[in-house]
Order: C-alpha cells, then structure tokens, then sequence
C-alpha cells in the first residue's frame, strides 16, 4: 500500500511490512545524513545497497550503522564518485556497467547547497554542474541497468520556487550570481530531469520522479552561516504568520522517508513524471506563495525539461 503517510512519517513507517530481498539499489551521496538514513532504511529490509560517495573513508566511517543495520540478506558496498568531476562521473559509471548487475531502484541523493561562486573540475558552475549535470551524465550512462519495473528517484528541493533554470547563461557568466538562485536552479533541473527521463524510458517499464525531503540540519547546509540559517527560517515563518505554521525542521528519518516511499511503496503510475512531498504527490502551485507546498509549473513542463536535455547533452558532450 502507498499510505497513509505524510510529514512526519519516517523511512521505517514507510517500509514497515516491506521485504526488500533480492532488489538491488545505487544511492548517491552515502557520507552524510540523507543518503547514510537511506541506505540504512533499504539494507535493513533486505536491499543490496551500493552507496555512491566522493570520500571513500569518510562514507565508511558513516555508513556503519547501514551494515549494522542489514538484515534478510540486505548488505551495502561502495563505489567513489565525484559529481563534480565527470570523469570520476564516467569512470563510476563504466565500471558498474561492466559488471553487468541490474539496479531495482536508484536514488540520486547527493548534491551541495548554496555554495560560493565556484565552478567543477569541468568548468560548471558548482551547483548546477554537481546537483544536475553530474547526475545527469552518471544516471544515463547507467540506463541499461535498470531493468523493466525499476525507478530513478530524483532528490529536488522546495527550493526549485527560488529560480527557473536558465538555459542561455547556465554559468551565471551574465547573471549576477546568488547562492540560493543557483540552488534553486540546479533543484528546478533536478525535477526537469526526472520529468524527461520518465518520459523516454517508461515505455520500457522504468519510472522516475522527483522528490522534495523537507527542511532537515544535514551537512547539505555547511556553506551557509548560522546567520545566514536563521535568516531563511525566519522569513518562511513570517510570511507564514498569515495563516500558516511556523517553520519545523524534519529529522532525518522524516527527510528520508519520501525518497523511499517513490521508490518502492507508492504505484509506479502515481509518481512517474511528478513531484512528491511529505509522502504524496505535489499539487502545482505558481505565484508567490513559499509558505505552502506545492511544485512550480515550469518545473513539471514537458516541453522545458526536453530543452534542459538538450541543453545539457551540449554542456557534457554527450548524447542520450
């Protein structure tokens, strides 16, 4: 069954009942918060988990509650990966495809936050070429691994409200740049993404969607003061004095949920091609609005996300 769950459900609330033995899932960013509470909820019941990571001893140091953790036959090994540099992207990719082992379900997690103004080791800018274009390249080179009635989990943002993705100046080369309206881009992509790659490959059985985890203290925030924090929080909280609740963070487990509940709980049909929050499926709201839910209407157009895969296939050298 897809629910009842909603904001407060946990990954174990979502996966209670589940038997996941046999399945096999790749899950990015396994270092820190998100991904390590995720792959955890996987191995536990019974996934074969291969967590994706840039820092090979830092993720082994943090993924020790994942193997305590396994049981039914569950397990977790791990591959390196930089996001940021696609080589590490391709030869990440290659490597899983040469061994030939077909994934059920993979969660593109990782991703950076609101970083200064910097570019990747391939000349993007950092959040868009990390959070999108490194997912990008490494979840194609990877398609014919995912077999007929596996899924792609796309980890997006309510940050996508921030910005559309600007497809003529992707590098902010002339665009006066700001850390949360580059965030908001490469989080818009994310969502493009999904809406694109669900679109090509769903005749073949495969599904992919995107997911908003809610507002959670992870490492994913290490760029932003605590000023510059308590600034975001309080602005979501006055503009909800109106009529809203105040601003809450989710625990981990929460913040994991969703990306568990699209990928193995909810109908395939139900999720494919959309955005999912607090456990549903996001309804469309536009306009100025950031106190509620809801996902931005470029965000979801069919026609934009096949110009960001255009876009992107030119960026990366590379066609899908």
């Amino acid at each position: 069954m897809s629910g009842p769950f909603g904001a407060t459900s946990t990954t174990d609330d979502v996966l209670a009942g589940v038997d996941l033995s046999g399945k096999r899932v790749l899950v990015t960013g396994v270092s820190a918060g998100l991904g390590v509470e995720t792959a955890r909820a996987l191995a536990a019941h019974g996934a074969h988990v291969v967590g994706a990571a840039r820092d090979l001893d830092k993720a082994r140091r943090a993924t020790e509650p994942v193997r305590a953790a396994a049981a039914n036959g569950g397990a977790l090994e791990l591959v390196e990966l930089d996001l940021a540099n696609l080589a590490s992207v391709r030869a990440c990719a290659d490597a899983l495809v040469a061994k030939g082992e077909p994934f059920d379900l993979v969660i593109a997690n990782a991703g950076v936050m609101a970083t200064p103004l910097g570019k990747t080791a391939d000349g993007f800018e950092t959040q868009f070429g990390t959070n999108h274009l490194g997912h990008f390249v490494f979840i194609n080179r990877l398609a014919s691994l995912l077999k007929a009635g596996s899924r792609v989990v796309s980890l997006a943002s309510a940050g996508h409200r921030f910005s559309d993705v600007d497809l003529d100046d992707p590098g902010f080369e002339r665009t006066e740049y700001t850390p949360f309206g580059a965030y908001g881009r490469s989080k818009t992509a994310n969502v493009l993404f999904a809406v694109e790659f669900d679109r090509r490959h769903k005749a073949r059985g495969v599904r992919a969607t995107a997911v908003h985890p809610g507002g959670i203290q992870t490492e994913l925030g290490r760029h932003m003061t605590p000023e510059a924090m308590q600034q975001m929080i309080d602005s979501v909280t006055a503009a909800r004095a109106a009529g809203g609740p105040a601003f809450e963070w989710k625990t981990i487990p929460q913040g994991a949920a969703t990306s568990v509940w699209a990928g193995v709980v909810a109908a395939a049909d139900a999720v494919g091609g959309h955005y999912c929050e607090d456990c549903h499926v996001a309804e469309v709201r536009d306009g100025d609005d950031m106190t509620r839910g809801g996902v931005r209407s470029y965000a979801i157009d069919p026609d934009r996300a096949q110009a960001l895969w255009a876009k992107s296939e030119e960026l990366v050298g590379e066609t899908f």
